[in-house]
């Protein structure tokens, strides 16, 4: 089995941006895309904390009930790789770049 990393301190810096959808700057949740950038995921094991985008709670519902991640992303801004693009800038830009704690 592959060994796993997390990047905490990336998390906290994603829960401090404001929701790439609707712009609120409260109740933001770290969404682990479904579709990765970086990396893959498996059976019952989410994407890498790199492929995490900032969602408030109320967005991050409702792209877990539409069901689709690409449909979602293309709805609500005309890319349906618009959340792996704010991934891989938001993963580049943020300062604990490729920090990583053992998991």
């Amino acid at each position: 089995m592959a060994k796993r990393y997390a990047n905490l301190k990336h998390i906290g810096y994603i829960r401090e941006q404001d929701c790439m959808i609707c712009k609120k700057d409260y109740f933001v949740e770290a969404h682990h895309l479904l579709k990765p950038w970086r990396g893959s995921r498996g059976m019952s094991l989410k994407a890498g904390d790199e492929n995490c985008v900032p969602l408030c709670s109320e967005c991050h519902r409702e792209l877990h009930a539409q069901g689709g991640e690409f449909k979602f992303f293309k709805a609500k801004s005309g890319r349906e790789d618009n959340g792996q693009f704010w991934a891989r800038l938001l993963w580049l830009s943020s300062p604990h770049y490729e920090e990583l704690d053992d998991k």
